[in-house]
């Protein structure tokens, strides 16, 4: 069995913030949700948790998925560092198993890595194997020594490495793979002899080294998947990597992005064909867009279904659903659970919520459609508002099919407007109008001559 012991018990202090280091998110997504999918799909079969401050909160965002979780006691007398951390999993670990140990904060570790550290652990006959990368820079990494072979005999920590050690350029990523009765062996043999006091991971190599067994070392093509997240700087160079990961796939499957480094979208949204996207586009959450799509200006969509050949300009849409050939914008604003018909217009300054449009309806601009269902071929003229709000309750209006409305018009709800009604513009309608019935809801225009000389406010100089 391959087994994950995840670390993510650190206080994460530089991040300067209330929430649990493991769970700022990147691209969306949470860090610790990165690691455990890419263990997961690296066919990884049991995932041990060990958390610390903020575990609580960890462990009610992951609730739902199958993990196990373990405290890591902080306080007065408790050893710290990554060995202890590890030393709460070891009930969970068969002897016979294969442990991959991994951590919370790096969250561009990839699928790929994982799965090849735990096959060249394996396939090597390894008891201990180290994923190390090659730095110009290693600065505050644990070095990797070699003896004469080649092989791998101790990790030094930077903080207690010689000036010469720290000119090594391999360094330790801090993820390892181990057999696990030798892991749980040994780390009974750590100690807090080192500059900090501290029981690390690290030295159960050496440890495991001196007694001969046989240690490998599986170096990364890659090392930005194991850089570590620290504070919001680092937090904004994983984000950036990530969306650089993202877009490059969606344009690998067919999707034009005009401009990727201005283009944000998040790890969970798909897209389809032959969809263009415009510069300052974000897209999040688990939004689908369909085949022949253009997405211009400062649009952003959340958790949204968009359907194929639509165009969308300078708009926010969240959680509606939009179906093809439809346009929507500029400036339009879709609020949650609206539905937008097929060959649809939602154009200028048009805020939809909570409605359903039907198929070739139109709302050109300046309107608000709230609580309501509208039918198909309807017009929505300019300024008509849908009275939605008592003060206490809302109210829900109903538009029949080829219904015209006119400019200016206030619908207060609860109301409906039967197929083939006509509102005249400026009404305010607030009674049923009938199938084919012109209704008019104004008082009488009156023209009152001379008023305004007569109130001596006109200047006849």
């Amino acid at each position: 069995m391959n087994i994950a012991v995840i670390l993510a018990a650190g206080e994460g202090t530089r991040m300067k913030s209330q929430i649990a280091k493991p769970l700022h998110k990147v691209c969306g997504k949470p860090m610790l949700q990165y690691i455990i999918d890419a263990s997961i799909d690296a066919n990884v079969e049991k995932h041990i948790v060990i958390v610390g401050h903020g575990g609580q909160e960890i462990k009610e965002y992951f609730q739902e998925g199958d993990l196990i979780f373990e405290e890591q006691a902080i306080g007065q007398g408790q050893p710290y560092g990554t060995g202890y951390a590890v030393m709460q999993a070891t009930e969970h670990i068969d002897d016979d198993s294969t442990v991959i140990i991994l951590f919370g904060d790096t969250p561009l570790i990839t699928e790929n890595t994982v799965n090849s550290l735990i096959q060249y652990h394996t396939s090597g006959g390894f008891d201990g194997t180290v994923l190390t990368a090659i730095l110009e820079d290693a600065k505050g990494y644990g070095r990797i020594k070699r003896d004469k072979k080649g092989n791998i005999s101790k990790i030094i920590e930077h903080k207690d490495a010689s000036e010469e050690e720290k000119n090594i350029k391999e360094i330790n990523s801090g993820i390892f793979c181990f057999r696990g009765d030798l892991l749980k062996k040994a780390l009974r043999k750590l100690d807090t002899s080192n500059t900090e006091g501290e029981l690390y991971v690290t030295d159960i190599v050496e440890i495991l080294n001196k007694e001969g067994y046989k240690l490998g070392a599986c170096t990364i093509d890659d090392p930005t998947e194991i850089h570590g997240v620290n504070s919001k700087i680092q937090l904004s160079f994983s984000d950036k990597i990530m969306r650089q990961r993202i877009n490059k796939y969606h344009m690998s499957k067919g999707i034009t992005i005009i401009d990727p480094d201005s283009t944000y979208i998040e790890s969970g949204v798909k897209i389809g064909r032959d969809t263009i996207i415009y510069p300052g586009v974000t897209i999040e959450d688990n939004t689908e867009i369909g085949d022949n799509c253009i997405i211009r200006g400062n649009t952003r969509i959340v958790n949204s279904e968009i359907k194929n050949n639509i165009t969308i300009e300078s708009s926010l849409i969240e959680e509606s659903i939009v179906e093809s050939n439809t346009n929507i914008g500029p400036n339009a604003h879709l609020r949650p659970q609206s539905h937008i018909g097929k060959n649809v217009n939602i154009g200028n300054f048009v805020e939809v919520k909570k409605a359903y449009i039907g198929d070739h309806s139109k709302a050109g601009h300046l309107s608000y459609i709230g609580d309501a269902t509208v039918g198909k071929n309807v017009n929505i003229g300019c300024g008509v508002v849908f009275v939605n709000y008592d003060g206490k309750k809302k109210h829900k209006t109903i538009i029949g099919d080829n219904a015209f409305v006119g400019s200016n018009c206030s619908l207060v709800a609860p109301v409906k407007i039967n197929d083939w009604a006509y509102i005249a513009a400026g009404s305010t309608i607030t009674k049923e109008v009938e199938e084919g019935a012109l209704s008019i809801g104004r008082s009488s225009q009156v023209n009152k001559e001379d008023w305004v000389k007569e109130k001596g406010l006109m200047d006849t100089k």
